[in-house]
């Protein structure tokens, strides 16, 4: 934690790590961020005590850089860092779809890259990221990125070859819950109860069923047949959705979440 960090891009998921930094134990003197706007750096200024610079400066300046700008902003900005940021660097970056090869390419020779997706979760300490190393990145530098990011949540390393996947299933995955839940206060509301009850029993009934799952070390499908009681209310719910085909809805959702990812690496935007 006495290395420099600049976190570029301070939007949400930038400012979640700033926060999650700070609270693990990171000074904020050790800190910067860029932003687009002067109003922006004068709030992170005020809220955590971190210093704003440019990017270039960020670049000659910190340890690790930690790019959390959006897909179609990395071009621009590696460009801008490239002319700074040396071998003795760590670059890590947490932009959907985007390869660690693409920004080897574009920055000094064996400059280490790590590639993060976090989820939104992080927001609340609750995310999932799952972290890859590029071809120049070693242990010691997944494990930095590690002390980073499970400040916010969990980490998991993958081969980046599955990083695609990893994406579609908890990159994009919150989004997915949300609109089950969006689903269910509607179908709640049909039943006849006020909208802010039936999302109150439905965001409880998440919250512990997803404790569960986490704590128990028990399979899903025990999970659901403790439930499924014979000729019961679960089961005439369970035959709805599958007559209505719900499981392969959600393989078929996945498998186009992990192609779009696919399109972005390659820069199809």
């Amino acid at each position: 934690m006495t290395q420099t960090v600049a976190v570029l891009g301070t939007g949400k998921i930038g400012e979640a790590l700033l926060s999650g930094m700070i609270r693990a134990g990171w000074r904020p003197a050790n800190l910067l961020v860029t932003t687009r706007r002067s109003e922006r750096a004068q709030e992170l200024r005020d809220r955590y005590g971190v210093e704003s610079v440019g990017n270039a400066e960020a670049a000659k300046h910190a340890d690790i850089l930690i790019l959390a700008v959006k897909p179609q902003d990395m071009g621009r900005l590696l460009d801008e860092l490239a002319p700074h940021v040396t071998s003795d660097r760590l670059v890590i970056s947490a932009a959907a779809g985007i390869t660690t090869a693409s920004i080897e390419e574009r920055l000094a020779p064996d400059t280490p890259v790590v590639r993060v997706m976090p989820n939104t979760p992080v927001l609340v300490d609750e995310g999932m990221s799952v972290i890859s190393a590029g071809s120049h990145a070693t242990t010691e530098h997944l494990a930095a990125a590690e002390a980073i990011f499970g400040g916010v949540g969990k980490t998991l390393r993958v081969p980046e070859s599955q990083q695609d996947a990893a994406t579609a299933l908890s990159g994009s995955g919150p989004a997915y819950f949300y609109f089950l839940v969006e689903a269910m206060t509607d179908a709640g509301i049909l039943l006849g109860l006020p909208r802010a009850q039936a999302h109150e029993l439905i965001v409880q009934a998440a919250i512990g069923a997803a404790v569960m799952l986490r704590d128990s070390g028990e399979h899903p499908v025990k999970l659901r047949e403790a439930v499924t009681s014979p000729a019961g209310t679960t089961i005439s719910a369970i035959r709805e959705l599958e007559n209505h085909g719900v499981r392969a809805a959600l393989i078929a959702a996945l498998e186009a979440a992990r192609d779009r990812s696919r399109e972005l690496a390659s820069g199809n935007g």
